[in-house]
């Protein structure tokens, strides 16, 4: 990965717009262009450059899933080495997956999951334990929730 010191200021600058301040428009990168002075296209190369060296991961909204009446949860499974792929796959094909990693645990797969009730998504969970034979899932919804502010001034 690339460290912050191989952006330049118009990286950084750009960096604090679409972070903090990102325009809700039907051209944000023209929106963010014109603030600093640049062409959309120039502002898009620069955030797929940012993307391409591993400095952004996403640009994406965060929305509150509890006031737009959605449940979430996040889940933990045992899986055996030999199901892994099997599962790995099957899991991400649900449209409510929004993150699935690997850890060094006995819960080795790990992912969040996000539906319309909690029903819909005890349903998947049951259909993903008897189409891939993996007994060991944890459904852990939030009760409360924990919120941090995850915006870098640059």
């Amino acid at each position: 990965m690339v460290g912050v010191g191989s952006m330049d200021d118009i990286d950084k600058k750009i960096l604090n717009i679409i972070q903090n301040d990102f325009p809700i428009v039907a051209e944000p990168f023209k929106a963010v262009g014109e603030r600093l002075g640049l062409s959309d296209d120039e502002v898009l190369a620069r955030v797929r450059n940012l993307k391409a060296d591993g400095i952004i991961r996403r640009v994406g909204a965060v929305f509150d899933l509890r006031k737009l009446g959605y449940a979430s949860t996040l889940c933990a499974a045992q899986v055996p080495e030999d199901k892994l792929e099997k599962f790995v796959n099957m899991v991400n094909a649900y449209p409510g997956v929004t993150h699935n990693y690997r850890r060094k645990h006995d819960y080795n797969i790990w992912f969040t999951f996000i539906a319309p009730t909690m029903a819909d998504i005890e349903k998947a969970l049951a259909e993903i334990t008897e189409k891939t034979g993996v007994t060991g899932i944890l459904n852990m919804p939030a009760r409360r929730t924990f919120k941090i502010n995850a915006s870098f001034r640059l």
